[in-house]
């Protein structure tokens, strides 16, 4: 399994269970890889993630930059404003364990932004999150 998706599976498993999203997402919370057809207002989803090999002596890391995008009816955006704050201290600067063969060094939101869609009725709040993974593996993925 390559470090991104190890990753991903765990920061959305740490969203998932942070009791301030499922507030905002609800509870379940609705988060995806990719929305199905009719989901719910508000929302999470997955979008582009970037990563660079960052190795040092004896080790092999890879920061990986992930993009979430929040999709919500909101108007005015005051209300995408608050729930992306609320995700962001869900998972800035948190550290939490990863899968076998991975460990987390860290994890910082980087960039946030909210503006209004095409669709007048439709808030977007884009989420840039920065983590450095180490292959505790030794092997590059």
């Amino acid at each position: 399994m390559s470090a991104e998706a190890v990753f991903q599976d765990a920061l959305l498993a740490r969203l998932a269970e942070h009791p301030e999203v499922q507030t905002v997402l609800g509870d379940p919370p609705r988060i995806h890889d990719g929305a199905p057809e009719g989901t719910a207002y508000p929302y999470l989803t997955v979008g582009r993630g970037v990563s660079e090999l960052r190795d040092a002596a004896d080790t092999d890391l890879i920061e990986h930059r992930l993009t979430l995008h929040l999709w919500t009816r909101d108007i005015a955006r005051r209300d995408t404003k608050e729930a992306l704050g609320t995700i962001r201290a869900a998972i800035h600067e948190s550290s939490f364990a990863l899968a076998a063969g991975f460990s987390l060094i860290s994890c910082r939101v980087v960039y946030s932004d909210v503006f209004r869609t095409s669709d007048n009725r439709l808030a977007h709040g884009v989420l840039r999150v920065q983590a450095l993974i180490q292959n505790t593996d030794g092997v590059n993925s």
